[in-house]
């Protein structure tokens, strides 16, 4: 079997393959002190309750975009599961052109994403990462990485919004029951799920017009469906994007 980690600035997300089937797939805190023996009894008690044995797994792919973390999982891959992992960084083959001007500089997780949105959906994309921070990634027929833009995230924006201002409360962040706020907390969700829809509506539009084909738009990321299912801009919402392309890139690099 197969365990994925894709590590962002807030989570991680964990899963296990068994060939190309995703058995188990969890979600959680991005800790940098956490050592690889906790990784271990974590994913050992994760994998339980879907039934799945540790000791089965024996290949590990890493997309990271937190360092820190880094050496306790490469640690946890050789004591636990006996390989090296394989990390998605520059030099690895992932089927894709990447045409940014440092190729180094775009993100493990855009170019995880580029992979599966491709091979699952062909090209042209735009794949819209809901994160830490919100990501647009653009793809043509070719499978070309042509760029793209990021943004902050929608916790983020909440969470400087709560910490600027003294006398706005943290909200969960939920559609409100109308666009025109009667209170502060339905004031402030309207403020900020709808001013991001907004964004997103924004970005991917001036996008298109740039573009000389008609691109194909997903979503994916722990946000996604927060505010995808408040625009018409956006075609799929693919939950598990990251993971497959984790498994694909693997696949890739296997020999």
């Amino acid at each position: 079997m197969i365990c994925v980690f894709d590590v962002g600035n807030t989570n991680m997300a964990i899963g296990v393959f068994k060939e190309q089937e995703l058995v188990g797939h969890w979600r959680i805190r991005t800790d940098t002190m956490r050592t690889s023996d906790e990784y271990a009894i974590i994913i050992s008690e994760l994998c339980g309750l879907n039934r799945l044995k540790l000791e089965n797994i024996d290949a590990v792919v890493i997309s990271s975009v937190v360092p820190a973390v880094m050496m306790e999982l490469e640690g946890l891959s050789s004591k636990y599961f006996n390989c090296q992992p394989l990390i998605v960084e520059a030099g690895i083959k992932t089927g894709l052109a990447i045409k940014y001007e440092n190729p180094r500089e775009v993100g493990a997780d855009r170019v995880v994403n580029a992979v599966a949105g491709f091979h699952k959906y062909g090209g042209p994309l735009i794949i819209v990462d809901f994160g830490t921070a919100t990501t647009f990634c653009v793809i043509n027929q070719k499978g070309e990485y042509l760029g793209g833009a990021i943004a902050p995230g929608i916790k983020v924006a909440s969470d400087a919004l709560v910490s600027r201002a003294a006398k706005l409360p943290r909200v969960e962040l939920i559609k409100p029951k109308s666009i025109l706020g009667k209170n502060t907390i339905s004031s402030i969700q309207a403020g900020i799920i709808y001013g991001f829809v907004g964004q997103v509506e924004g970005i991917i539009n001036r996008m298109k017009k740039e573009l000389e084909f008609a691109p194909k738009v997903i979503a994916t990321g722990g946000l996604a469906r927060a505010i995808a299912g408040e625009t018409d801009c956006i075609d799929i919402i693919d939950d598990m994007l990251t993971m497959e392309g984790l498994r694909l890139i693997y696949d890739l690099n296997r020999s």
